[in-house]
C-alpha cells in the first residue's frame, strides 16, 4: 500500500465529503495555507492538522505528523491538564480544590509557552479556565459564558448558537459548545440549554456515527447524557428517557461506559417520575455502584441525593435489585 502524506489524506476526506478548503479550514488557517497542505508543500502544526481531521470526522489519533519540541512539550502539558480536570470534575471539597489549583499552575505554564497566532491553544486555554474557574472558586454566570464565546470564535468567527449544524467542528469545539449549553444550565435556563443539547447530539451523530473513528462512543454517548439530564431537569421525562437510552446502547455497543453511570442516573429519575419506583430503584442502584467502582465521588455524592430525595432517606443504594 501506498503511503500516503497527512494533506493528501485531509483533502481526500474533504473531497469526499462535498466541502470547499474555505468551509473546512475557517477560524483555522487560510484557504491558501490549507491548499498548500494539501499538495504537500506545507506540514500542518499537530494542533492544525488535528482540528482538520475532527472536522472531517477522522480517527486523527491513527496519523501521525513531526513534533517540535516546544509542540511535545505542550502536548505533555495538556495531557496533565486534562488529567488534572477530570479529578477536578469527580471530586469533592478539598480535593476538588486541589485538582483546581493544579491545573491552574499547568495552564499558566502552557499559556507561556504559546505563540500568539496560535488559536487553537488559545481556545483550550480559555475553555479549560472557564470550567475550572479561578483559585478561589467559579466564575460568575456572565463571564463564564463570555470566556466561553470568545474561546469558539477564536476559530469559529460567526458562531451562532442557533444554527450549529451549518458548519464543521473540531471534537474541542463541540467540548466548548457543550460547555456553553451546561452553563446555560447552570443558571437555570434549561430549555435553552435542552435546544443547544438537542442541536449538538444532532450534529455529533450526524458527523461521527459510521465514521472511522477510534470508538464513537467517546463523542456521543456524553452528547446523549448531557441531552437528556437537561430533558429531565425541564420535567421532559419521556423524551429524556429516550436519549439516555439512546447513550446506553452506545456504551454498550461500543464498549466505552464513561457516561453510562449518568445515562443510569438519569434513567432512574425518569422512571420514578413516570411512576416505575421499583425500575427507578434499580437503576439508581445500579448507577450508585459503578460511580462507586469508578471513584467519581461527584457523581456518587449526585446519585445519593437524588435517590434518597426521591425514594426516601433510607434506601439503601448498595443493594442493587435483580
Amino acid at each position: 500500500m501506498r503511503e500516503m502524506f497527512i494533506g493528501e489524506i485531509i483533502r481526500q476526506e474533504r473531497l469526499e465529503s462535498g466541502k470547499t478548503q474555505e468551509e473546512l479550514c475557517a477560524g483555522v488557517c487560510d484557504p491558501s495555507t490549507l491548499s498548500r497542505i494539501e499538495t504537500g508543500r506545507q506540514a500542518p502544526s499537530r494542533n492544525v492538522a488535528n482540528v482538520l481531521l475532527q472536522r472531517l470526522g477522522q480517527p486523527y489519533d491513527r496519523y501521525y505528523t513531526s513534533l517540535t519540541s516546544s509542540e511535545a512539550e505542550a502536548e505533555a502539558l495538556r495531557t496533565k491538564i486534562d488529567s488534572c480536570a477530570a479529578r477536578f470534575q469527580q471530586s469533592l471539597g478539598d480535593e476538588k480544590r486541589q485538582a483546581r489549583l493544579d491545573a491552574l499552575e499547568q495552564l499558566g505554564r502552557l499559556e507561556s509557552l504559546m505563540k500568539s497566532e496560535d488559536h487553537i491553544t488559545r481556545q483550550y486555554i480559555l475553555a479549560m479556565r472557564a470550567a475550572l474557574g479561578e483559585a478561589a472558586g467559579p466564575y460568575r454566570f456572565e463571564v463564564k459564558l463570555n470566556m466561553l464565546l470568545e474561546a469558539i470564535r477564536l476559530t469559529v468567527p460567526n458562531f451562532d448558537l442557533k444554527t450549529l449544524d451549518n458548519r464543521l467542528y473540531s471534537i474541542d469545539e463541540t467540548e466548548i459548545i457543550s460547555q456553553i449549553a451546561g452553563t446555560y444550565s447552570e443558571a437555570g435556563q434549561h430549555e435553552k440549554a435542552a435546544d443547544i443539547f438537542n442541536q449538538l447530539l444532532t450534529y455529533v451523530r450526524e458527523h461521527y456515527q459510521g465514521q472511522d473513528l477510534t470508538n464513537p462512543a467517546r463523542y456521543l454517548s456524553p452528547a446523549a447524557l448531557n441531552y437528556a439530564r437537561e430533558l429531565c431537569l425541564a420535567a421532559r421525562y419521556t423524551e429524556a428517557l429516550e436519549i439516555a437510552k439512546l447513550g446506553q446502547r452506545m456504551c454498550l455497543d461500543y464498549g466505552y461506559c464513561r457516561s453510562l453511570p449518568g445515562l443510569l442516573a438519569v434513567m432512574a429519575e425518569c422512571r420514578y417520575a413516570m411512576g416505575e419506583s421499583e425500575r427507578s430503584r434499580a437503576l439508581y442502584c445500579q448507577a450508585y455502584c459503578l460511580f462507586k467502582e469508578t471513584g467519581n465521588a461527584s457523581g456518587l455524592a449526585h446519585v445519593e441525593e437524588s435517590a434518597r430525595k426521591l425514594l426516601g432517606p433510607d434506601f439503601p443504594l448498595w443493594e442493587v435489585s435483580a
